[in-house]
């Protein structure tokens, strides 16, 4: 039987494009809601003459807050799943049919799409960036997810009904792949187009990769605390009684909690490791997602230290370049330190390239 699936699509001053990718969905996808996040311009009006169903926000309140909305929404219609599209133009609708035949043949996993093939296309220090926290988002996801910043997506509402999401604005897509993977969920990728829009985007480079990070780090720290302690394998998370959602609920504890343990990752990472070697004859199969990787502890934990050494290779790199030196040190660096541990690297759940 054949799955109910909508479109969904967070909006913010979006009317210049959101009428075309509404368009493009309604192609392939009977039914499209699109969340207005507080526009000053004419997005609802756009979207809803283009043929989607529209729920407006009294004020802008972030992306994540949007998708929260729009999959309450679709769970209360009951869909089965959703796909999640941008409203700036950077997901081409026509791509949506490989999401639909991966999701034919995977009903029950998310589906991501992935940038990554296109290296050439993505700005240097952002496919950088993109690098490490795939590195960290994987080790928690329990999986390889070959790109974990892409918003393009196909997501089984019977898994989203199961996962509590605590972040706001752009963090809750980084929440949902490595809470999904960390309770056994499998993440499977399409490859799409890289497409960067001429319309700008309200992602805050500093504040929101910030919010993010932090978030990552915090997260890392709490299922590391328990796979550390437990012989129960590889998947930590669940909705009742999660420790890190029990910090998420009081807004100033969690903001003391994202500083302390960024602040305190790289002795943390040492910390690990020792449990890691030492604790394994009492607990057996302790930090199981990372035993099987076959790596050691030692690897993420000298990764962990090269953290604040990425940014200082950048600065030496950009200061080089300064002065007419031509020299590439952080691409190299990166791989280098931050390398692919997965021994299969899973296949795509259907390529696009033709």
């Amino acid at each position: 039987m054949s799955s109910k699936i909508c479109a969904v699509i967070p909006a913010y001053e979006a009317s210049k494009t959101v009428g075309d990718v509404v368009r493009g969905a309604l192609k392939y996808i009977p039914r499209v809601i699109v969340a207005d996040d507080g526009s000053g311009d004419n997005t609802s009006g756009v979207a809803s003459a283009a043929g989607a169903d529209v729920i407006r926000i009294d004020k802008n309140r972030g992306k994540g807050n949007a998708l929260k909305l729009l999959f309450k929404k679709a769970v209360e219609e009951g869909y089965d799943a959703v796909i999640s599209l941008d409203a700036d133009g950077q997901h081409a609708p026509e791509e949506i049919p490989g999401f639909l035949e991966a999701h034919a043949l995977h009903p029950n996993d998310v589906i991501v799409g992935s940038r990554m093939q296109e290296r050439e296309k993505i700005p240097r220090a952002r496919f950088n960036s993109m690098h490490i926290a795939r590195f960290y988002i994987s080790l928690v996801s329990n999986q390889f997810v070959e790109d974990t910043q892409c918003g393009f997506r196909l997501y089984p509402l019977s898994l989203i009904k199961k996962i509590r999401l605590m972040t706001e604005r752009y963090v809750p897509e980084t929440e949902l792949l490595m809470k999904a993977g960390d309770m056994g969920a499998s993440i499977r990728f399409v490859k799409i187009r890289t497409i960067y829009g001429e319309n700008g985007s309200h992602f805050r480079p500093v504040a929101d990769i910030a919010d993010i990070t932090s978030y990552v780090i915090s997260y890392v720290y709490v299922k590391w605390l328990i796979e550390g302690a437990s012989s129960k394998g590889p998947n930590m998370y669940t909705p009742r009684g999660h420790l890190r959602d029990m910090i998420s609920r009081n807004r100033n504890i969690d903001l003391l909690f994202r500083i302390f343990t960024v602040l305190t990752a790289v002795p943390a990472s040492v910390l690990f490791l020792l449990e890691y070697t030492f604790l394994r004859p009492f607990i057996p199969n302790n930090f199981a997602s990372i035993r099987r990787l076959g790596c050691g502890f030692s690897r993420i934990t000298l990764a962990s230290h090269m953290l604040p050494v990425v940014l200082i290779v950048a600065l030496i790199e950009k200061t080089a370049n300064l002065t007419g030196i031509r020299v590439n040190l952080v691409d190299n660096f990166i791989l280098r330190f931050f390398p692919f541990l997965w021994k299969v690297e899973k296949q795509p759940a259907r390529s696009l390239s033709r």
